[in-house]
């Protein structure tokens, strides 16, 4: 695929944009288009299921200044001083990256690097993976070249993701979560020399904060279950428990469920040894917590909401129990005797007495000839 092809797979708008922000980069700069939007419009379009509206835009910007160019779009920005990078906000509320070209340098592996000022090329070496180090360099009239600087394109084409140099998953292992979700979206296949520093990935997790947030990244993906599974496959299932149930909420997700990134965070609590731990480190929130407690219980819900089919993989004995409309219906008046009622079943099934609805009815029946 040509540089005019890459630039045809954009939306015109964008193409108008990045055009645009060439002017305002003024003469003897180079404005660069780079990471997915170029990698999925050289494999085909971007990932339909992605379910994000439009293609993320990351541009470089080499020997220009990051602020001002940002300014001059005329569009809310944030800019953020030690990398020298802003983040403009487009009308239909994207956030595009503009980053000075740079190059960087891991004095700790695991921590934030050291940026350094870099040409174009020194930042697209210092990406994770081949098939990211791409891009479109851009003019006020269109698209110039198409620069590939570590041998991307044919790794593209034999759909193999191969990180940039032997220390990469070293200094960071959180390109290791990365790399399972790219494979997993993209249908890539692990190059020998990735699979070569998974080993060293692992043994500097506890030590790489961005891990776990790429593995709350990876639980929001639109098959987690695929991507654990790329890690298992790897020999790194370690770092995120429940890929067996992870795989069985993409089913039915696949199936048409309507399921929530919260719910495979319940799923994979509910597998590990220390589920507050593990929401804690995965920085997770309270919500994940809360709707595993409610699939544990007996609480009603309806029948396709999220607990339910958490409940049916979690405690696939359970069944549906009485409801208070249930012993309303067989001649309880409302009020407080409805919830005594309830109450008796509900600590009939902590004891293990019941194990269906039917069983469920003929206690309900006995409760009310004994009163």
């Amino acid at each position: 695929m040509t540089a005019a092809a890459v630039w045809a797979a954009l939306e015109p708008g964008d193409r108008d944009w990045l055009r645009a922000l060439a002017a305002h980069a003024g003469p003897g700069a180079r404005v660069a288009l780079v990471g997915g939007a170029v990698r999925d419009a050289l494999l085909g379009g971007a990932c339909p299921d992605r379910g994000t509206p439009g293609v993320d835009l990351d541009v470089v910007l080499d020997g220009a200044d990051v602020e001002g160019v940002a300014r001059a779009t005329a569009l809310p920005f944030t800019f953020h001083p030690a990398f020298q990078n802003a983040t403009v906000t487009l009308p239909d509320g994207r956030g595009v990256d503009l980053v000075r070209a740079r190059r960087e340098r891991y004095p700790v592996p695991g921590r934030n690097p050291v940026p350094e000022p870099g040409t174009l090329e020194d930042d697209l070496r210092r990406r994770d993976f081949t098939l990211n180090a791409l891009a479109l360099t851009v003019t006020p009239d269109g698209p110039g070249a198409l620069l590939d600087v570590s041998g991307g394109r044919a790794d593209m084409e034999a759909r193999v993701l191969r990180p940039l140099h032997g220390r990469s998953l070293f200094e960071d292992a959180s390109r290791l979560i990365r790399a399972a979700r790219l494979a997993a979206r993209l249908t890539l296949s692990a190059s020998p020399e990735l699979l070569a520093q998974v080993p060293d990935a692992l043994g500097m997790a506890g030590a790489t904060p961005r891990l776990w947030a790429e593995l709350k990244l990876l639980l929001q993906e639109p098959r987690p279950g695929r991507a654990a599974g790329v890690l298992e496959a790897w020999g790194a299932g370690g770092l995120l428990p429940g890929t067996a149930l992870l795989a069985a909420l993409d089913a039915r997700r696949d199936a048409g469920a309507d399921l929530p990134w919260t719910a495979y965070a319940a799923a994979a609590l509910s597998a590990g040894p220390a589920p507050a731990a593990l929401a804690e480190r995965l920085g997770l929130g309270d919500r994940p917590g809360a709707l595993l407690d409610r699939a544990l219980s007996d609480s009603f819900h309806p029948p396709d909401s999220p607990e339910v089919l958490l409940r049916a993989l979690l405690r696939p004995d359970a069944y549906p129990p009485l409801t208070g409309r249930d012993v309303v219906a067989r001649g309880v008046p409302p009020g407080p005797q409805v919830g005594e009622v309830l109450a008796h079943l509900a600590a009939l099934r902590r004891g293990g007495g019941l194990r269906s609805r039917e069983d469920e009815r003929a206690a309900l029946e006995r409760y009310l000839q004994e009163r």
